[in-house]
């Protein structure tokens, strides 16, 4: 029998934590990280890489994910539908740079109730979503790079341009936080669409459930829209690492056993790809081991 495809990562975690190299990052927390991982997961069977050694809260990966798509950059509506793994960072600029020793539910809560104020403080620069729909080339040029990659996957499967990534150098400055899930690009075969998703950097402990899911997500969005049966979604990960503060977490999630992984639906094909809406995703047979809690490095 072949190992759960759960294993992989699994095995990736103990590794990092047993032979990476132990370095004091940005944060300050420090990680140990090894450098260049790749995993591989098939999608054929209608399944998704939705982790099972530890809750991931999947409703909330697909809210973010049509945001990313919407291009807005505000966590406003986020923090709307209960998603607060965006907070973080907003609120952490307002402490520096008001003093302020406010806490998160009071931040969120003026974001929600003031819109000038989530105007002013609520905005992440030009992150993932802008770069995605509304690249700017600084001269008065905006491109859609997911209306053209739909439209090339649907005009001309055989291209090896099938590409859009949220690395715009001339905006990094910008940005809360420089794209850890930075370019993605397609490949048409047979009938079936797969993906690589190369990322620079990877929170193994935190990031990572998110990150593949959402790639396996947006895969299967784009098969759908394509008229394309889901292939693979391999991941490329250079920086790969785990928090110091994370030895918990690695203990108790490499100690678990893989369940199945779950299956994904559609209960309708929306008219674009900028049109899906979280009813429209069903997840069955989901039955993961709990959740671990574990601090975010901001």
């Amino acid at each position: 029998m072949s190992p759960h495809p759960e294993q992989q990562y699994l095995d990736a975690m103990a590794r990092v934590w047993a032979e990476g190299s132990e370095r004091i990052d940005r944060t300050g927390v420090g990680t140990r990280s090894l450098f260049g991982v790749t995993m591989r997961f098939d999608l054929s069977d209608g399944t998704v890489p939705l982790l099972t050694t530890k809750r991931i809260f999947w409703k909330s990966a697909v809210k973010e994910l049509i945001w990313f798509l919407s291009g807005d950059t505000n966590i406003r509506p986020l923090v709307e539908q209960g998603v607060h793994i965006w907070t973080d960072w907003p609120l952490d600029r307002y402490r520096r740079e008001t003093g302020e020793a406010i806490d998160r539910d009071a931040f969120e809560t003026r974001l929600v109730e003031d819109a000038a104020f989530a105007e002013k403080w609520g905005d992440l620069g030009p992150v993932y979503g802008k770069q995605w729909v509304s690249w700017s080339d600084g001269k008065g040029n905006y491109f859609n790079q997911i209306a053209n990659l739909v439209d090339g996957l649907r005009k001309n499967p055989a291209s090896r341009r099938h590409i859009f990534t949220g690395w715009n150098v001339a905006e990094l400055d910008r940005m809360a936080l420089p794209p850890c899930h930075m370019t993605y690009q397609y490949h048409v075969a047979d009938g079936r669409l797969s993906g690589i998703l190369y990322q620079r950097s990877c929170d193994l402990g935190l990031g990572f459930g998110f990150n593949i899911f959402e790639a396996a997500l947006l895969l299967r969005m784009l098969a759908q829209q394509c008229d394309l049966e889901p292939g693979e979604i391999i991941w490329m990960g250079a920086d790969v690492h785990v928090y110091l503060n994370h030895e918990h977490l690695v203990a108790e999630q490499i100690a678990r056993t893989p369940r199945p992984f779950p299956k994904l639906e559609f209960n309708r094909r929306p008219d674009s790809i900028f049109d899906y809406r979280l009813e429209d995703f069903a997840i069955a047979g989901y039955d993961p081991h709990p959740h671990i809690a574990a601090p975010v490095a901001v």
